[in-house]
């Protein structure tokens, strides 16, 4: 199949099951808000950058995990009984993306996260759609994640850790608060053992586009993320 190249402002994505193999549909020159929430709201993320070009994935199958599905073992559960970590949302999203972006991977020798990546995540931030989780031990933040929220479904991105279980932490606590907030879904996009031990499974592409179908007529909980009685609110 072709890889489609689009030219700036174009926001139509081809059909996704027009990806290859491995999940790349498109390539542009632009990585802007309006191309991401365009791109997020149809199964399709930017995935990296290379040579002044974003590369753009749907892949199959798809890592997912509903909320209701969360599976928190015993190790797990004894860091929140000690109350071990304390988690906030919004209120260090720089932060967090940076740590994201400086975070190596043992299989990279390198960041997918480009100043680009971080200039326009930052921007989503201050439109009220992308989010951060923090995990604080004292005042120093050891952990963090963050990711796009449309309709009932949060789109993760990326997260980093700088002591044991803290960002694992930081995804249990978000996972909990979208389920009592009524989220249907999160998005882990590629599979990892670390997904799937937390519930995590994978569907099929066209099956997690009719999620996203269903999902468009879904309103957006837009704005600045705190946690209230369990639950997410925002502040506009």
């Amino acid at each position: 199949m072709a890889v489609f190249f689009l030219e700036r402002g174009d926001l139509v994505f081809p059909p996704v099951d027009t990806a290859e193999p491995d999940g790349l549909l498109a390539l542009t020159r632009d990585l802007t808000p309006e191309r991401i929430i365009a791109a997020y709201a149809r199964g399709i993320f930017p995935w990296y950058e290379q040579d002044g070009l974003f590369f753009w994935y749907s892949p199959h199958p798809r890592m997912v995990l509903f909320p209701t599905e969360l599976r928190v073992h015993k190790s797990m559960r004894s860091i929140f009984n000690q109350n071990k970590f304390c988690y906030t949302l919004d209120t260090a999203f720089e932060q967090v993306i940076e740590g994201c972006a400086h975070s190596l991977r043992k299989s990279q020798s390198g960041t997918w996260i480009s100043p680009r990546f971080i200039e326009v995540y930052t921007a989503l931030h201050r439109e009220g759609l992308a989010h951060s989780v923090e995990v604080w031990q004292g005042n120093a933040l050891v952990g963090g994640l963050y990711g796009i929220s449309l309709g009932r479904v949060f789109f993760g991105e990326s997260m980093f850790t700088r002591i044991s279980n803290a960002s694992k932490a930081g995804f249990i606590a978000l996972v909990r608060a979208l389920e009592q907030s009524g989220f249907d879904l999160v998005d882990c996009q590629q599979a990892s053992a670390h997904l799937k031990s937390l519930g995590g499974r994978t569907i099929s592409r066209a099956e997690f586009a009719q999620l996203l179908a269903r999902n468009d007529l879904e309103a957006t909980l837009r704005g600045r993320w705190r946690i209230e009685g369990g639950k997410i609110v925002a502040t506009h």
